[in-house]
C-alpha cells in the first residue's frame, strides 16, 4: 500500500501541475477521467497525504519545546529575532488542491457513498489544514472553494477563530460520519477511527484554549468543545478495535511503537512509512546521534524528575533525588524512560552505550525513542522504522483530559486511560482510582495555577507519553504556559570535577567534566567536557551540581503573550491589505 501511495502521490503532482486545476494535459488524462471513476477519486486522493509529517520530519516535530536543550534555540524564543518579515507557513495550495477536489467530486456515475467517503478524506484534510493554520496564526480566512486569479477572496479579510473553528468541526463531523474505511493494516491510510482521533485533538484544543485565554471571552463555550472531545474519543475506544500494544512486555512495548518498520498497528492508527525498495528513508538516527546534523536534542533534568516511581509515587519524593547520579536515579522509574532516553543497561552494536557527550549530548539525558540501535543508520537518511502520526495513547489522553476538565473522570475512566498507560510501563500503584494528592513538585515547576490533582497528573502523562511526538507546544499554548518555555535547561548531577564517571556502571568510565587544563591519560572510553568560562556548558555550583547549558543565552516569553500566535507573513499582507496582524507582532 505504501509504493501504491508513493506512487499515485507522484502522478497526480504531474497531472496537477499546470498553472490552473482546470488546464489538465490533454494527452495524458481527463478531469472526467479523475473524477468520473473511483479510481480516479482514491488516486486523487493520495495527493492530500503529503500535508502529513514525513519519515524525514515527524520524529523531530517537538524540537520547539520546554524539556528539550538543543545546540541552537528557535529565533521565536529570542528576544528581538523574531518578526514579520521571517514569519513562514501561510501557504494555501494545500487549501486549493482540496477545495478543488470536492467542488468536482459531483459525478453521478460513482455510487454517492462512494463520492461520500472520498469527500470525507478531503474534508478531513482540510480541517487538518486548518487545524494547524489556527495553532499557528489564530484567526485566518475561511476559504471553502477553489479560487481563481481574480476572485475576491483572495483579498479576503481573516475570519474569527470561533467561524473557522465551527466549519472545522463541521468537517470533522462529515469525515467522521462518511469515511468507509475502519481497518487499515498498512497503517497508512485514514480511516474513520483516524478522523474520530483528528477530532478528539481539535476539540481538545479548542476547549482548552478558549477556557485558558480568558481574554478571548469564550470560556463558556469550553464544554462544548470538550464534550465533542470525549465524544469523538469514545468512538475510537468503543467502536475501533484499536488497543494499548503490550506484545514485547513493559520493557519493550511502548518504544516497539516507534522503531518498527511497520506500524504496530493495534495502537498506531497512522503513520509515515519509510520504504527502503522506493529509496524513502528516515533520517530519525542521523538527527539524533549527529553531533553535527541535528538539534543534539537532549531533554532537561526538570523533566526527567517528573517521570513517575515504578510503584507509582513521584521520583521527588525519594530522600536526596537532587544530588542523585545517573545510574540511582535511573532506578525503579517508570519503564518508559528507559524507552525515551538512554539509561544503563542500554545497548548499541550489542555493547553498553551510556549517553554520548562526545558531540551530542549536552544534559546526559539522550533520546532514543526513534533511533535504531544498530549504528549504521547514523550516517545519513537510512531508517527504515515508520514514524506513528497518531496513536491510540493519545485518544485515551484526549478522553481523559476533557473529562477531567468537565469534572466528570471516574475511576472507572482512569483505570481505562492513564491507568492503561502506566501499567504498560510497569507502574504497579495508582493505576486503578484517580489520584487525591498534589505533587507538589510537579505542581511548583509547570503548573502553579493547577490544584487539581487529577488535571495534574493527566497532564504529567500525556508529558511522559507523548514526549518528542510533537504535542508539547501546542499543549503548552492552549494551556497558556508558554512561559514553560524560558525554564533552565539542567542536566545530570555532577559530585565533583576532574573525577572520572562510569555512568551506567558497566565497569568503564564514559565522561570526565573539568575547568582548566584539559586532563590527558584518559581512557579511550572516557569523554573530556569543559565547563564553565568560555563554554555553554557549566554547573549550578561551583564544582559539584547539575550541568547547564546555554545559561548566557536567554530564551524570552514576552509578557504580552504575543507568542501565542506566529506574526502573519509580512509578505501576506503586502499582498492583501486586508489583513490584519497579530497583536504584539505589528
Amino acid at each position: 500500500m505504501k509504493r501504491i501511495i508513493l506512487f499515485s502521490i507522484s502522478i497526480c503532482f504531474l497531472l496537477l501541475s499546470s498553472c490552473s486545476l482546470d488546464e489538465l494535459p490533454q494527452d495524458s488524462v481527463t478531469k472526467e477521467t479523475i473524477f468520473g471513476t473511483e479510481k480516479g477519486l482514491q488516486t486523487y486522493s493520495y495527493s492530500f497525504y503529503k500535508m502529513l509529517p514525513s519519515v524525514n520530519d515527524g520524529f523531530r516535530l517537538d524540537a520547539m519545546c520546554d524539556y528539550g536543550a538543543v545546540t541552537s534555540f528557535d529565533n521565536f524564543i529570542r528576544e528581538g529575532a523574531y518578526s514579520a518579515e521571517l514569519s513562514t507557513d501561510w501557504s494555501w495550495s494545500d487549501l486549493r488542491n482540496i477545495n478543488y477536489f470536492i467542488q468536482n467530486c459531483t459525478s453521478e456515475a460513482i455510487d454517492e457513498s462512494v463520492r461520500n467517503h472520498y469527500i470525507g478524506l478531503a474534508r478531513f484534510f482540510r480541517a487538518y489544514f486548518y487545524y494547524n493554520k489556527v495553532v499557528r496564526f489564530g484567526d485566518v480566512p475561511w476559504i471553502d472553494r477553489p479560487l481563481a486569479v481574480d476572485d475576491e477572496l483572495l483579498y479576503a479579510a481573516r475570519d474569527s477563530r470561533t467561524v473557522v473553528m465551527d466549519h472545522v468541526l463541521e468537517d470533522l463531523n462529515f469525515a467522521c460520519e462518511n469515511i468507509s474505511l475502519t481497518k487499515d493494516d498498512t497503517g497508512s491510510l485514514v480511516t474513520k477511527w483516524v478522523a474520530y482521533a483528528l477530532k478528539s485533538r481539535v476539540c481538545l484544543f479548542e476547549a482548552s484554549f478558549r477556557r485558558y485565554h480568558t481574554n478571548l471571552g469564550l470560556g463558556d463555550t469550553a464544554a462544548k468543545w470538550y464534550q465533542e472531545a470525549v465524544n469523538a474519543s469514545e468512538a475510537v475506544m468503543n467502536q475501533s478495535g484499536h488497543t494499548i500494544y503490550n506484545g514485547a512486555g513493559e520493557d519493550a512495548s511502548f518504544r516497539i511503537l516507534f522503531i518498527s518498520d511497520k506500524p504496530v498497528t493495534s495502537e498506531v492508527m497512522l503513520a509515515s512509512c519509510a520504504d527502503a525498495g522506493l529509496a524513502v528513508l528516515g533520517q530519525a538516527n542521523w538527527w539524533w546521534t549527529s553531533g553535527t546534523y541535528g538539534a543534539r536534542f537532549s531533554m532537561i533534568r526538570t523533566f526527567v524528575n517528573t517521570f513517575l516511581n515504578i510503584d507509582g509515587t513521584p521520583y521527588t519524593d525519594r530522600a536526596g533525588y537532587n544530588t542523585m547520579q545517573f545510574y540511582e536515579e535511573s532506578q525503579n522509574r517508570d519503564k518508559r524512560l528507559a524507552q525515551t532516553i538512554r539509561t544503563p543497561g542500554y545497548k548499541r552494536d550489542g555493547a553498553f552505550a551510556a549517553p554520548n557527550f562526545n558531540g551530542y549530548s549536552y544534559t546526559g539525558y539522550q533520546p532514543i525513542k526513534y533511533t535504531l540501535d544498530d549504528s549504521k543508520y547514523d550516517a545519513g537518511a537510512l531508517n527504515t522504522n515508520a514514524i506513528p502520526l497518531f496513536r491510540y495513547a493519545e485518544v485515551l489522553l484526549n478522553y481523559a483530559e476533557a473529562k477531567a476538565e468537565l469534572g466528570s473522570l471516574t475511576d472507572a475512566d482512569w483505570t481505562n486511560t492513564v491507568g492503561k498507560l502506566r501499567a504498560r510501563a510497569g507502574i504497579t500503584g495508582g493505576i486503578s482510582s484517580r489520584p487525591t494528592k498534589v505533587d507538589a513538585y510537579f505542581q511548583k515547576n509547570y503548573f502553579p495555577n493547577i490544584s487539581d490533582p487529577v488535571l495534574l497528573e493527566v497532564r504529567r502523562e500525556r508529558s511522559v507519553e507523548l514526549a518528542l511526538e510533537g504535542f508539547r507546544f501546542t499543549d503548552l499554548k492552549r494551556w497558556k504556559c508558554g512561559a514553560l518555555m524560558t525554564m533552565r535547561w539542567t542536566g545530570i548531577y555532577v559530585p565533583a570535577l576532574n573525577v572520572q564517571m562510569d555512568l551506567d556502571h558497566d565497569g568503564t568510565t564514559d565522561v570526565i567534566f573539568y575547568k582548566g587544563d584539559k586532563p590527558s591519560n584518559l581512557p579511550a572510553s572516557c569523554t573530556p567536557v569543559a565547563v564553565g568560562e568560555g563554554t555553554h556548558q557549566g554547573l549550578t555550583g561551583a564544582t559539584s551540581g547539575n550541568l547547564t547549558w546555554a545559561d548566557g543565552d536567554p530564551r524570552i516569553w514576552y509578557s504580552d503573550g504575543r507568542q501565542y500566535y506566529y506574526p502573519i507573513p509580512q509578505s501576506a499582507i503586502n499582498k492583501n491589505k486586508n489583513l490584519t496582524q497579530n497583536p504584539g507582532w505589528e
